[in-house]
């Protein structure tokens, strides 16, 4: 099966979070916070939404920065991804 995003909406496959901090802590799986980069697996074909023309600038492949707790969740087989509106995407890490 194969997730196909419409409008202005990007699928996302969430990074790992981090275990350890900087200096070398190990965190709880509690403590860990939720991971805001991303890699872009798909991405809808934008279009008018909402009576706006919407186009999208992020392509497959991308590596982006989301707000912390944007998206619906979404679990495709043994895979989870997040899908979000291209305007829940803060940037494009380079």
């Amino acid at each position: 099966m194969k997730l196909k995003p419409l409008f202005d909406r990007v699928v996302l496959k969430m990074t790992e979070a981090e275990e350890t901090t900087a200096s070398g802590i190990i965190l709880a799986a509690a403590s860990k916070e939720k991971p805001q980069v991303a890699q872009v697996v798909a991405v809808g074909p934008g279009g008018v939404v909402d009576g706006k023309e919407v186009v999208m600038t992020v392509n497959v492949g991308d590596k982006v920065i989301t707000s912390k707790y944007s998206g619906t969740e979404v679990k495709l087989g043994s895979d989870e991804y997040v899908i979000v509106k291209q305007s829940d995407i803060l940037a494009i890490v380079e």
